[in-house]
């Protein structure tokens, strides 16, 4: 049988679409307890129920969707899990119980998957930022720096080879060289500080955690952006800001933890300040979301493929895809 090609036509135009859907990661705790991937109104594609409390966190600080589909999480203070789309456990790390940590006091709020495969963890407490393999061994380390800046929480790479690790006490963002483990730049906003960027311009964009804030920093550490309590002209109140995403149009997206159910968990906002994307999924998520990750263009099309092929997950259904 012949297809007409009006509809081949508009059955190209669907998949295109359904290609360039933006996704959501989520992990949440809080008594949700759940990792989930959304679209972008918040319909629910797949979810996992976690290890948590009723109340509080245990875990939940970082969470990464891989370059194999997988997704890297953590549900307790000193293990990461990696699991498939299948629900899988195939890989984990036990960071209270490794590498010389047994008795001590350890806490894990920030991790990564390296391209050789390996895996960087932030332990805290412990004071160390450790590189581990897929079996466990220690490959590489180097210390935090003392003090505060021991209590640590979000970190990212940045694309001149350092790491911005962000300590809640005294509320600093502090710079390391990745190959000599070395300060070489720190930010002090002495706020409980959560997350923090390197922006394609070269400035450091930071979620400040309890400051009810995001502020955009240069290298000489001028304030050049700020959001603070609420977002100007609209009734989004700020509170415990968290992750940070900057997309290839220049917009950023803020993670809104702790805000109740009348305000989003996370948005995309303009640097004219004008919100133009909000995520609030109060029933799913509460007000424990502190970390995620929003998945377009082509990880975007190569999830959705691999979703695709798991049952009950019904794509022409258009409470997913409207």
């Amino acid at each position: 049988m012949k297809i007409p090609y009006l509809s081949l036509f508009f059955l190209g135009i669907s998949l295109c679409s359904m290609q360039a859907e933006r996704l959501v990661l989520v992990s949440a705790s809080y008594g949700k307890n759940i990792l989930a991937l959304t679209n972008a109104k918040g319909s629910v594609l797949w979810s996992h129920r976690t290890a948590g409390p009723d109340r509080g966190h245990a875990g939940h600080h970082d969470v990464h969707l891989l370059a194999n589909g997988n997704i890297l999480y953590h549900d307790t203070w000193t293990t990461l899990k990696e699991i498939n789309l299948a629900k899988k456990e195939v890989w984990s790390y036990d960071c209270g119980n490794s590498n010389g940590n047994a008795g001590k006091s350890v806490g894990v709020h920030a991790f990564g998957r390296l391209p050789n495969g390996n895996t960087r963890i932030v332990e805290s407490k412990a004071g160390r930022v450790i590189e581990v393999n897929r079996d466990g061994m220690l490959i590489r380390s180097f210390p935090l720096k003392p003090g505060g800046t021991q209590s640590s929480r979000w970190a990212r790479e940045t694309n001149q080879g350092t790491y911005l690790v962000c300590s809640e006490q005294p509320g600093v963002v502090t710079e390391y060289d990745l190959k000599t483990g070395k300060v070489v730049w720190e930010y002090l906003i002495k706020t409980r500080v959560y997350g923090a960027i390197r922006l394609r311009n070269g400035n450091t964009l930071i979620a400040s955690g309890s400051g009810n804030s995001v502020v955009e920093v240069t290298s000489d550490k001028k304030v050049v952006w700020e959001i603070k309590d609420k977002v100007p002209g609209t009734e989004v109140n700020l509170k415990w800001m968290t992750c940070l995403q900057e997309m290839d149009n220049g917009n950023f997206i803020v993670g809104n933890c702790h805000a109740g159910p009348d305000n989003p968990q996370i948005f995309e906002i303009t640097r004219e300040k004008e919100i133009v994307w909000e995520f609030n999924q109060w029933d799913l998520v509460g007000n424990g979301l502190a970390c995620w990750q929003v998945i377009e263009g082509e990880q975007s099309e190569r999830l959705l493929k691999r979703l695709k092929g798991l049952p009950g997950i019904d794509f022409n259904s258009s409470s997913v895809f409207p």
